[in-house]
This record gives C-alpha cells, structure tokens and sequence, in this order.
C-alpha cells in the first residue's frame, strides 16, 4: 500500500530528493480518509517545512530529534528492550517473520528501524499491515507525545499510524514507556558522552541508508505517477 510507503519516506533523513517530492507524498497521505484530519494537517505542514527550508537546516532538526534521543529513537526495540539481549532476539524474530513473507533485507539497516518496517507493510495483506501496526501502537504512541511536546509537526506522521493500526495504543503501556522520560537536553548529553568513547571510524558518511535512498527513488517514481498518470509506460 502506497500509504506506507509515503510514512516511510517522510521518516527518513532529509535529503534534496525528499524536499523536492515532500508535498506530493503528503498529497498520497491526504488522499488515505482512514488517516485523521489532524494528522493530514500536521503531514501537511511538515511537507511544507522540508519543501521550503534550508536542507541543512531540516537535517539538523532532524538529527536533533531522531539522533541525538533514545526516547525518539526510530528502532522500535530500542523502546522495550534498550540495549539487553533480548533486543537481539527481538530482531532475529522479526527478520525471520519478513523471511517468512518472501521478503530478505538486502539494506544495511536493523530489522526494527522504523522506516524499513513500514517498507514491509506496504507489500503486506492491510489486514496483516493494521495487525502488525497495533503490536507496536504504544510505542507509536509515546514517540507521538513526546515529539508534540517538542512541537513537532513530524508528531502527525506517528498520529497517521496509530489511526491506520488495527487496534487503539494500550494507555497503560503508553504511560509505562512515559514515565522515566528525560529532558532532551540530558538525552542529548547522554548520547555525546557515549559518541565521546565510540571508535572513529564506525558510521555512515552522508547520514543516510541505502533503504532510505531505495524509497524515496521509488517515492519519486510514486509523484512522478500521480503528476502525469498518462505517461506511465511511456
């Protein structure tokens, strides 16, 4: 479903490709009725942000809310298991479950990056997509609350996906991931002390992924569609 793959886009790094099919994809995300009119707004305003800004300004803010916090972290494990060894296993099961569909990860990306998993999605029965988007809705969720509170209009992307889940977020799971919340400032500080003690030489050069890249060309080939339907095939 193209639904999934229009999220998807928008959750990755910003890149001139993204800014420039950013208000088409949120056109995709407006025609979905089963998205809310909240939600379809702040998509909307969120398009209009990377279409217009500075690109090196919507990848520092970018960084700033996805990189640098744990509590916004774009791998859904990190969420429930942090760093313990059942975020391992966590991941094995999930590939294994992409296997099971006819589908291997031929990027270099975790299994849990969110992203990727809303790539699966789209190529998934909705039944199975909705079903799968309510066993991590209140993850969804407290990453929602949190980026509100930072004022965030990427907020109305995770609002999108819990209304396209098949069931509502748990509160009480919701709250459970809430409450040990830090400041962003501490989270940033947190993770600059780690990064202090990290090897030099152990990250990617242009802050992207090759999923992430694979997308948005087909993102783009998405727009160009819904621009011109009468050229396809030509």
């Amino acid at each position: 479903m193209k639904i999934y793959r229009a999220l998807s886009a928008l959750l990755q790094y910003p890149t001139a490709e993204l800014a420039e099919a950013a208000r088409e994809i949120a056109a995709m995300v407006g025609a979905e009725r089963r998205v809310s009119r909240p939600a379809r707004a702040a998509i909307g305003h969120l398009a209009a942000k990377l279409a217009g800004a500075d690109l090196l300004e919507s990848q520092e803010a970018y960084v700033g809310l996805f990189d640098r916090s744990r509590s916004l972290s774009l791998h859904l494990f990190e969420h429930i298991h942090g760093e313990s060894r059942d975020r391992g296993q966590a991941m094995v099961n999930l590939a294994e479950h992409y296997k099971s569909r006819g589908y291997g990860i031929d990027a270099n990306e975790l299994p849990d990056y969110l992203p990727l998993f809303l790539e699966f999605l789209s190529l998934v029965e909705p039944k199975e997509s909705a079903e799968l988007l309510s066993d991590v809705a209140h993850i969804l969720e407290a990453i929602r609350v949190r980026l509100e509170g930072r004022g965030s209009h990427y907020a109305g992307v995770f609002q999108a996906l819990n209304d396209l889940a098949a069931r509502k977020p748990d509160r009480i799971a919701v709250e459970d991931l809430l409450q040990h919340d830090k400041s962003p400032e501490a989270e940033a500080a947190e993770l600059d002390k780690e990064w202090e003690e990290a090897p030099a030489f152990g990250g990617s050069a242009d802050g992207g992924c090759s999923a992430a890249r694979e997308t948005l060309n087909r993102m783009a080939e998405l727009a160009v569609d819904t621009r011109a339907p009468e050229r396809k095939g030509a």
